[in-house]
């Protein structure tokens, strides 16, 4: 498309946008529903006066020319005399006595209005600008006016201002009558713009609306003003910001003079004065703009007689300031043609710089449009054809597209001058960064091998020759990963020296792009990244070198991961002649025109901030290009700051392209990795064949495969059984599979990132129950701030030292197991502990029996014996005991407090006795007691326990229920939290163990007077 066709184009758009604008603001308020005056009469008894908007009082209106209702005359309802019907909003030229047709003369318009008597009701009418004087009366009362209207010039005052007024009536019947005279204007003659009416509310929003949006623009274009100012007087001294400056107050008084006429009401302003502002206001604009843009192109403006003009209008606004204004009025024409001048002059001139490569010259032809069509629909809201209220948008865009052209302009200034500087500068800085990505790139897999050598060295060969095969293995992997780097400083260089030949062969383009993928998955740690493949699995060969095309591939999705955070990562192919066309797109930063003329060049890595966060010796995709040259392809990017990038490349079809596939074969088969595909990957091992008693559980969580087999080799001959996962979700699935020591995790993961899985795992586990581990590549003091917020116990930089890890891992896992150790003696004194007043009842019973059952009394002496030995038994020290040994407990517990409360107590027992299962010690016997004490008892009348235990597939399930006194949620929730100071110490002892155990605690359902449960679940 040629330059001036896109012009044009941009321009008519520009065009059709705000007028499209313009129409939707003129139309959507337009309602079908509004009845029209007839003969003088209006029926709004239908009319709901609630909808907050008015309606337009159009249609018929009864009109006396030459005559003043209710100020020299008095005429009743039925009245016919020198009445005429007109059409209202609409011109009175055509029925006003005298030769020919004329604007001048006075007279009354007069509607009356049907309404449903209500005394409530208070009315509001909206009386538009009428030339050059009105006053309305409703129900024969002067309610309000715009000058005074009399029946010559000489006593008549003209005042061109619209009003709004408000008034109440309980008639069913409604005389508006408006009197208006016009001596003053040679255009416009009777009512020529809608009277609106409604509720007074709806009247007064309507005003304040349209007044409200002048000052709004008129704000908003007074701050263009002021900085062009500011500039001006700062000492940039460029004429044309003076003129803006200038021009944009002249659209001030145009539209505060205007339409709402805001500054004739805010200033005492008589008629002539307000005319004499008019013109100049908008030969203001005109001349303004003119000497705005001549200032902006000035080689463009190089034409004979804008002098003259200049002085024509000088003259102009003199006789504007001084002549009578009758004379004035009498020469609109003139001032019509000078205004028209500019706006003939200008957009040409624009429209050829722009044309000639003057890039910003658009905006001043857009400001040209925007103001064009402001005058346009300004014609046609002057010809009465539509109702329009005040609209902003026109100027606000002329304003901001002639203020763009600054910016622009500034920028491109700014940018040119330090273009060079920053050139300079730039290839410094590159060398030096070079350096320190070299540096930073080769020292994390050299820590890796040093600490697998270490683990080498310490075993001591009590892991045999295979596992130290194992670790040399891993070795080698590391020392690759470090060869990588150096294998793209080497290839830089055979490329420049033209010493890399190609092994070209039939392949699949398709199968490589889904193995890179698959290598790619640990770069997208922490990034809600998908990677996709698009590529048709019917997709012909191509042909090139194997090694090469993936190395082309994995460089291109690397560095599309590295500037992604989030969104999708696509490879796509199709096919031109005899050309495969590869295309990488991604939803990432992008990048301006610039960077991506420059992105193909050695050591370029985006700019400098985005370098240091993403990492590389910013080789990758100049070695790409250079690879996709020797296949005899292109490699080129499109791209949109903020809207991602796309990388196309191109290689050679094979010959052989008649290859067919298996018909089942799909069309298409897409390959992403997401959350989904992150948590399938867990250790396959089954938790409890890993468990080996007495060593310290560790749970280790990292995205890279290696550097998790480097934990391994390292925690492995420290005594620790670890367990991996390569994911934030699998380490969550594996919580709850045993009790755990420690978690390590790494902080940049895929989907779930080391700070949010702390934080997931701190809402179940608090910083003693469960120590973390976090491992972090970054140690500034922000970062490590962050992991202790999120809930972690300590943390280590990467690469990391053995020696350092194995101290930190040491002291963390002594740590929970004194807390485990601490929790577990402390439920078994809770029960051994035995309150006194348990005891002394207990004592007083027996006491009691002696008398009158004695074997009664020995049952309740056996039972409570029973009862002593169980609370003291060395099993409550266990992690886990017999369901049957609870049980014991609690029967025991429960006889003696039946023998105590007789019938205030009943027992329920839902238990199958065949139950094979192992839970945590005094687990139900502090919910019994709880139950019985705070529940049951707490009623005079007493009530039942009821002890259920259900079995299902994975776990069983032990409910405590009574129909006792109960408690609301937010004592529910005391109960079990450790910072409030209550008496439930033992049910919170029990939650934490269940929590430690299982990985969820106590669930409490009570509802005040109806009882409480208390559940919780035992996996098998």
């Amino acid at each position: 498309m040629t330059t001036k066709r896109k012009i044009f184009l941009i321009a008519g758009l520009f065009f059709l946008a705000l007028t499209g604008l313009r129409l939707l603001w003129v139309l959507l308020p337009v309602t079908s529903d509004s009845p029209q005056a007839i003969q003088g009469k209006l029926d709004l008894r239908g009319w709901d006066f609630s909808k907050d908007r008015t309606i337009s009082l159009n249609g018929q209106w009864e009109f006396y020319p030459h005559v003043l209702l209710n100020k020299n005359t008095d005429i009743g309802l039925s009245s016919d005399r020198d009445r005429e019907l007109l059409e209202v909003p609409g011109s009175w030229n055509d029925v006003m006595p005298g030769k020919g047709a004329s604007t001048f003369g006075y007279g009354s318009y007069r509607l009356r209005i049907l309404v449903q008597p209500d005394k409530e009701q208070i009315y509001g009418i909206r009386v538009p600008v009428i030339p050059t004087s009105s006053e309305l009366y409703v129900n024969g009362r002067l309610i309000a006016h715009a000058g005074e209207p009399e029946s010559d010039a000489e006593r008549y005052t003209a005042r061109k201002i619209p009003y709004t007024a408000s008034f109440a009536t309980e008639l069913s019947e409604i005389e508006i009558v408006i009197q208006v005279a016009n001596f003053d204007d040679t255009l416009m003659g009777g009512i020529n713009w809608p009277i609106q009416f409604g509720s007074d509310h709806a009247a007064q929003k309507a005003a304040s609306f349209s007044n409200g949006m002048q000052l709004s623009i008129c704000l908003i274009l007074l701050m263009h003003a002021v900085y062009a100012g500011i500039l001006f007087l700062m000492g940039v001294r460029q004429k044309g910001l003076l003129y803006f400056a200038l021009l944009i107050i002249s659209g001030i008084v145009a539209i505060l003079i205007d339409d709402s006429s805001l500054l004739l009401i805010w200033l005492p302003i008589s008629y002539d004065m307000t005319l004499r502002i008019y013109y100049l206001a908008y030969l203001g604009n005109a001349v303004f703009l003119l000497q705005f843009v001549k200032h902006l192109i000035p080689e463009y403006f190089a034409i004979r007689g804008l002098r003259a003009y200049i002085a024509a209008c000088t003259v102009y606004a003199i006789a504007a300031l001084f002549l009578p204004i009758r004379w004035l009025s009498y020469a609109d024409l003139l001032h019509t043609l000078i205004l028209i001048i500019p706006f003939l002059i200008v957009p040409v001139r624009a429209f050829k710089a722009a044309v000639s490569g003057n890039k910003d010259s658009i905006y001043i032809l857009l400001g040209l449009t925007a103001i064009t069509t402001n005058i346009v629909w300004g014609l046609i809201k002057n010809t009465g054809w539509q109702e329009m209220e005040y609209y902003p948008f026109d100027m606000l865009a002329a304003s901001i597209a002639f203020a763009s052209y600054w910016f622009m302009h500034y920028i491109r200034s700014s940018a040119q001058t330090a273009e060079l500087a920053e050139q300079l500068l730039k290839e410094d800085k590159r060398k030096d960064q070079f350096l320190v990505n070299t540096s930073h790139e080769l020292r994390n897999p050299l820590h890796g091998i040093l600490n697998i050598a270490q683990t080498v060295i310490s075993s001591g060969g009590k892991y045999g020759e295979d596992k130290n095969k194992e670790n040399m293995k891993l070795l080698i992997a590391v020392g690759k990963r470090m060869s990588f780097l150096l294998n793209d400083l080497l290839d830089l260089t055979r490329l420049k020296e033209d010493r890399i030949r190609l092994r070209a062969a039939d392949i699949r383009v398709q199968a490589l792009a889904s193995g890179v993928i698959d290598m790619l998955q640990f770069l997208t740690a922490g990034k809600p990244i998908r990677l996709v493949n698009r590529i048709p699995a019917e997709f012909p060969h191509v042909r090139a070198d194997e090694n090469r095309v993936i190395q082309i591939l994995f460089n291109l999705l690397h560095n599309a991961v590295k500037f992604t955070n989030e969104g999708s990562i696509t490879v796509e192919a199709h096919t031109e002649g005899d050309q495969a066309v590869i295309v990488i797109s991604d939803t990432g930063i992008g990048m301006d025109e610039k960077t991506q003329r420059s992105i193909f060049e050695p050591y370029e890595q985006g700019g400098m901030e985005e370098a240091a966060h993403a990492g590389g010796l910013g080789l990758g995709l100049s070695i790409c290009k250079q690879l996709v040259d020797l296949h005899g392809g292109t490699l080129a990017v499109s791209s949109i700051p903020g809207s991602g990038s796309a990388f196309t490349f191109t290689l050679p079809l094979s010959p052989a392209t008649t290859e067919h596939h298996d018909a089942a074969s799909p069309a298409f088969v897409p390959v992403v990795l997401d959350e989904a595909a992150a948590a399938a990957s867990v250790a396959s091992a089954e938790p409890e064949t890993l468990l080996t008693p007495d060593r310290p559980q560790i749970l280790a969580v990292d995205d890279d495969p290696i550097n998790l087999s480097i934990l391994e080799g390292v925690l492995s001959s420290d005594s620790c059984d670890i367990v991996t996962a390569t994911s934030g979700q699998a380490a969550l699935s594996l919580l709850a599979a045993r009790e755990w020591d420690l978690v390590i995790s790494d902080v940049m993961m895929p989907h779930m990132s080391g700070y949010q899985l702390a934080r997931i795992i701190r809402e179940r586990f608090s910083i003693s129950e469960l120590p973390i581990l976090l491992l972090t590549a970054r140690s500034r003091p922000e970062d490590i701030e962050a992991g202790f917020l999120a809930g972690a116990n300590d943390y280590v930089t990467k690469p990391v030292d053995a020696l350092e890890l194995k101290s930190r891992v040491r002291a963390l896992t002594a740590s929970k197991r004194s807390f485990r150790e601490r929790l577990r003696m402390e439920g078994a004194l809770l029960q051994a502990q035995i309150q006194p007043h348990f005891l002394f009842n207990t004592l007083n019973s027996v006491a009691a029996l002696s008398e009158l059952d004695t074997t009664r009394m020995n049952e309740l002496l056996e039972v409570f014996g029973n009862y002593l030995r169980a609370s003291f038994n060395p099993h409550n020290l266990d992690r886990l005991v017999p369901l049957k040994h609870e049980l014991d407990l609690v029967r025991s517990y429960l006889y003696i407090e039946k023998e105590r409360f007789d019938d205030r107590l009943q027992i329920d027992w839902e238990v199958d006795e065949r139950i094979q299962l192992k839970i945590p010690p005094l687990s139900i016997q502090p919910l019994v007691e709880n139950a019985v004490r705070h529940g049951v008892l707490k009623r005079i009348q007493g009530g039942t326990v009821r002890i259920r235990i259900s079995e299902y597939a994975e776990y069983a399930e032990v409910a405590i229920e009574d129909d006792g006194v109960g408690m609301d949620e937010p004592k529910s929730r005391q109960l079990l939290d450790s910072s409030v100071d209550t008496e439930g110490i033992g049910l919170r002892n029990t939650d934490r163990r269940l929590k430690q155990l299982y990985g969820q605690g106590l669930q409490i359902h009570s509802t005040p007077g109806k009882g409480t449960a208390i559940t919780f679940r035992v996996q098998k």
